[in-house]
């Protein structure tokens, strides 16, 4: 599990996006993949916490994927899983969705836009670097 986290001291102002905490869960999809055919199928679990005093909605997402030969692609698009949710203070959403890679590993980073409600102001939290990857490349 990946969790990006930014703590504030006392003396510096509370940035919102450091109150905003990511983590992502990578999971091999087995039965879905096939090496014969360079088709390595991935599923990850995204949870998003909201540990600001404000309601924040997830606007959008932004993903830089790279597989194991080093190819990349760049991913945007609004919302998450087509749907742009609401997170009240406090409260956390939780997605799933998917990547296929030709090699047996790759890795994801990004971003989430969001929207600080009660202000009206939009902000970005950083998804840092997570690995994706056949069980037996782990070893």
């Amino acid at each position: 599990m990946t969790e990006l986290t930014s703590p504030t001291t006392p003396e510096q102002p509370e940035n919102v996006a450091d109150l905003i905490a990511v983590s992502v869960e990578p999971r091999f999809i087995k039965a879905e993949s096939s090496a014969d055919k360079a088709q390595h199928v991935f599923s990850y679990r995204v949870t998003i916490k909201n540990g600001h005093a404000s309601t924040v909605q997830v606007l959008g997402r932004y993903w830089k994927i790279t597989d194991g030969n080093g190819s990349e692609e760049e991913v945007s698009g609004k919302g998450v899983v087509g749907e742009q949710p609401v997170i009240p203070s406090g409260e956390q959403y939780v997605y799933t969705s998917g990547a296929v890679f030709p090699t047996p590993i790759g890795f994801m980073q990004g971003h989430l836009e969001l929207l600080d409600v009660d202000k009206g102001e939009t902000f970005k939290v950083l998804v840092p670097t997570f690995r994706l990857a056949m069980p037996s490349i782990l070893q």
